[in-house]
């Protein structure tokens, strides 16, 4: 536990937990699946959800993973990371130089500043870094406090979220895509 939620009264680590339930209970269907997962009659195939473990990279190329993702890192209220390293993509593909500066510190003001409203976890030396590199931004600015986010989600989150009941229920409530149904069917390999 993080030294700030340590010293907090019981009844508002009691309440944290509720309103993590409560968030739970909202990002699941009554089904069990989870709701963002669903985009109209489509869904992940087993064959995705199971390309998901192979690795982090291959979860966030999907999008059905990026979004079973997501929801779980809301469940635990670290959706910022997610939201930051997305931000950070988006910034380093800005074709006009002369909107670096306002992008730059929407980014800043939103994940890194002292009153970043979704700051992220990151050490001193990098916020540091970052913070200087705003003198002067360029398309490479977030790239160390973007790796240590990366970083953080690929050796932290992404396991937990492999193991989570979430993804377990995404994979049993996975159907076979096309080619399996079909190579099932007539036994032989598409």
């Amino acid at each position: 536990m993080c030294k700030g939620l340590a010293s907090l009264p019981t009844c508002c680590l009691e309440r944290a937990k509720e309103l993590k339930a409560r968030l739970g209970s909202i990002l699941q269907k009554p089904d069990g699946s989870l709701f963002c997962c669903k985009v109209g009659k489509n869904r992940a195939t087993l064959e995705e959800c199971l390309r998901w473990k192979e690795s982090f990279e291959q979860l966030l190329t999907s999008k059905y993973g990026l979004c079973a993702f997501t929801a779980f890192l809301l469940s635990e209220f670290s959706e910022e990371n997610i939201a930051f390293y997305f931000a950070c993509e988006d910034y380093r593909s800005t074709k006009s130089l002369a909107k670096l500066p306002a992008k730059a510190q929407k980014i800043y003001n939103e994940f890194i500043g002292s009153e970043a409203p979704r700051e992220i976890n990151i050490d001193h030396e990098t916020r540091d870094a970052t913070k200087a590199n705003m003198l002067c931004p360029s398309l490479s600015c977030f790239d160390q406090a973007q790796h240590k986010i990366y970083m953080l989600m690929a050796k932290d989150c992404y396991p937990r979220f492999l193991r989570s009941p979430a993804y377990g229920d995404l994979v049993s409530q996975a159907k076979p895509g096309a080619a399996a149904t079909k190579q099932h069917r007539s036994g032989k390999k598409v």
